[in-house]
């Protein structure tokens, strides 16, 4: 199952917009992803009728991090989501994963994270 695109929006609402490196730190970025990471688990959950245990795998997770040219610290934001995944699933958590810098993301939010699940039928 590929889930595209999420970004921390929390009910609606757009949250963690900025630039990391500038108007946001780490830890705040660390906590956008996780954000992000709760959406996808939702966006799943909506598409497996409400069963996350039919997810035998998150197989790649792909984390974008609009931040200032110089930053470099990539991972540790995109830690936020990939934590989460683990937290929520276990062992079928873990993945293949790029973190990535991007001069802008939609809307200027700061974090933008996919993935692909494994799913049983």
């Amino acid at each position: 199952m590929y889930i595209s695109g999420q970004v921390p929006r929390v009910d609606g609402v757009d949250c963690y917009l900025g630039l990391v490196g500038s108007t946001m730190n780490v830890e705040e970025a660390y906590q956008a992803a996780r954000v992000c990471a709760l959406n996808l688990l939702a966006r799943a959950a909506a598409a497996l009728d409400g069963d996350l245990d039919r997810i035998s795998a998150c197989l790649q997770l792909r984390g974008f991090v609009n931040a200032v040219p110089d930053f470099k610290d990539h991972p540790a934001v995109i830690d936020g989501a990939s934590d989460l995944l683990i937290a929520v699933l276990g062992e079928k958590g873990h993945h293949a994963r790029t973190a990535l810098g991007a001069g802008s993301l939609p809307r200027g939010f700061a974090v933008e994270v996919d993935a692909i699940f494994e799913v049983q039928p």
